[in-house]
């Protein structure tokens, strides 16, 4: 078995947590050793040259040393992986023995590590032992806390040499670096689709399972994902955080702004294969194509006819109910159309402009000599 040893970092969360009586008990043995200490050897405080904290022996210093200098004389036979503490890697070689003496109460699960069971006990209990200083957020485990101090301070000592984008911790550099180099160690079961992350296997095993654990309080509509709910929860809050830097329209998501956006700059990055035509959106393109097969998937439940895109069977489906959404604001007596369309052509009454229509289909045209003509042609 493969073992992967990205996990284990050389920190303070190797420590083992001490029981209260345990805590109690080291407390009493530093507080006679320093009490002994300064009694009868505070000259012999040992202090350390860069950030000035004092230890009572050497051992103490030279270990504490190793912090500032980056030395890790202990190296795991196996993997490679060095540490500063002796202790740490002991604790790091119960990984390649697959031995795990910690179980879990509640739940059975085990772990190579008592720390470990420590940290996922509080899973069941729901306790944040460590708390953010800055916003007051608190975390189960010690990594999480520090990691986000990070996003605090804007530090970021890991920098990728390819794109020169920053990251707080090594662990996220080193997975974004599979985007540069293709590497996806996470594969799915059931379709061997490939992934960088297995944040993002885990999202996608969902699309398998069909499970939608989150719901909308407001219309019980369900979602595979935590950030669809969110993005539909705008829908009835009415939020657009996303506002167009050029004509100042907002929309409720990212993607729609995007595609906004090239109605301003022209950008049309989906291309038909068979006639080379452009387009701005991909549903446009998909509506397009339709054109070339001669498809029809949309079909009248009234009358069979058969319809390219769904927009089109929605509009002649108003032909048998009769609807007109679509109102006249000019005219005294508040004309209704089926269709924009219909309501454009009539607004072309009020304009003043030279209408043409169709004896076969009663199309209208406002150009007689090309358009029309071409349109008859079709009959």
């Amino acid at each position: 078995t493969e073992t992967d040893c990205s996990d284990t970092e050389d920190s303070e969360d190797w420590r083992e947590p001490l029981s209260q009586s345990e805590a109690q008990s080291e407390h009493m043995d530093m507080s006679c050793e320093n009490f002994q200490t300064s009694e009868n050897n505070s000259h012999k405080l040992h202090g350390c040259d860069v950030c000035g904290k004092q230890f009572g022996n050497k051992a103490h210093l030279k270990r504490h040393k190793r912090i500032h200098t980056g030395e890790k004389p202990f190296g795991c036979d196996v993997c490679g992986k060095r540490f500063s503490r002796q202790s740490n890697l002991k604790v790091h070689t119960t990984i390649h023995t697959e031995k795990k003496p910690y179980g879990c109460d509640v739940c059975g699960q085990k772990f190579n590590q008592r720390v470990s069971l420590s940290t996922h006990m509080r899973s069941h209990t729901g306790e944040k032992a460590f708390g953010c200083d800055v916003c007051g957020k608190r975390f189960t485990q010690r990594s999480n806390h520090s990691r986000h101090m990070k996003g605090h301070t804007g530090e970021k000592p890991f920098s990728c040499d390819v794109c020169e984008k920053g990251f707080c911790h090594k662990s996220e550099l080193n997975q974004h670096m599979r985007i540069h180099t293709g590497e996806k160690p996470f594969s799915c079961d059931v379709c061997e689709k490939g992934f960088y992350q297995k944040s993002l296997l885990n999202q996608h095993m969902i699309i398998h399972t069909g499970e939608k654990p989150y719901g909308c309080d407001v219309c019980s509509q369900k979602f595979n994902r935590k950030s669809n709910l969110s993005k539909h929860m705008r829908i009835h809050t009415g939020e657009k955080p996303y506002g167009c830097d050029v004509c100042c329209q907002k929309f409720n998501r990212k993607t729609n702004l995007s595609v906004h956006s090239r109605t301003h700059t022209g950008e049309k990055p989906f291309s038909c294969d068979g006639c080379d035509k452009l387009f701005s959106t991909r549903t446009n393109l998909k509506s397009h194509m339709s054109s070339h097969t001669g498809e029809k998937p949309f079909g009248c439940d009234v009358c069979n006819k058969g319809f390219c895109h769904k927009s089109e069977l929605t509009q002649h489906m108003r032909i048998h109910t009769g609807e007109k959404p679509y109102s006249c604001d000019v005219c005294s007596q508040n004309e209704f159309f089926r269709s924009t369309t219909d309501l454009k052509n009539h607004m072309l009454i009020h304009s003043g402009e030279k209408l043409y229509e169709c004896d076969v289909c009663q199309k209208i045209f406002t150009t007689r000599l090309i358009r029309i003509n071409t349109h008859w042609n079709s009959h």
